[in-house]
Formats: C-alpha cells, sequence, structure tokens
C-alpha cells in the first residue's frame, strides 16, 4: 500500500512525515518525502482530479439512505476501481494531459481547460 497527501501544511508537520515515515517506509507520495509530488496540486494529483470523482459517481448513482449502506457502496465501488484493467490507463494517460497543460500554462492553475 502506498500513501499520497495533497502536502497541506497540516500534512508537512514534523510529527506527520514521521509517522508515514513508520508506517509507509519508501511508499509515501508528498511533500520532502521518499516520492516527490507538488505541494496542494490537484491538478496533478490522480486521487483529487480521478479517484474521488469517479468514487462518487458510482455510490451515487442513486440516493444513499442509511451510513451502512453508504459504506457498502463505497467498497463496492473501490472493488470495482481496482477490477477494472483500463483504470489506471486512463488515469496515465489523463495525468499526462494534465502534465502538459501545466507546461503550456506555465505552472498555473488549469482546471477550467477542457
Amino acid at each position: 500500500m502506498w500513501y499520497l497527501h495533497d502536502g497541506a501544511p497540516p500534512h508537512f508537520a514534523r510529527q506527520v512525515r514521521d509517522f508515514l515515515n513508520v508506517e509507509y517506509p519508501n511508499r509515501w507520495i508528498g511533500r520532502n518525502g521518499p516520492i516527490h509530488w507538488p505541494a496542494r496540486s490537484p491538478d496533478l494529483t490522480p486521487c483529487d482530479f480521478y479517484l474521488w470523482g469517479h468514487i462518487k459517481q458510482l455510490v451515487y448513482s442513486e440516493p444513499v439512505n442509511t451510513i451502512k449502506e453508504l459504506t457498502a457502496r463505497i467498497r463496492v465501488a473501490a472493488e470495482t476501481i481496482r477490477e477494472d484493467p483500463t483504470v489506471f490507463g486512463r488515469v496515465r494517460a489523463s495525468l499526462e494531459r494534465r502534465a502538459r497543460d501545466c507546461i503550456d500554462n506555465n505552472g498555473l492553475q488549469f482546471q477550467h481547460l477542457p
């Protein structure tokens, strides 16, 4: 398992990084972590630009009536994504497109682009 965080100031605290180094040795992605990632970069963070939206789409395709039902739907959605062999290819292609957009926009926000 890997851990990805967004580099927000509270997540960058020494205690947090120490915890991540113990719990996820060489397997966490973030500011000054073993795998570097741009701080507060929703444009480039796969969890922000793909995963959460896709999970919400699967979970809320119909109204949810109870916490138990919500929990079950989240589990099913995560399993559905995990078992789909095309998901990571689509995420990678989207990340490459977003990285190009970021470069083309001199590092400025580009979420408004199609």
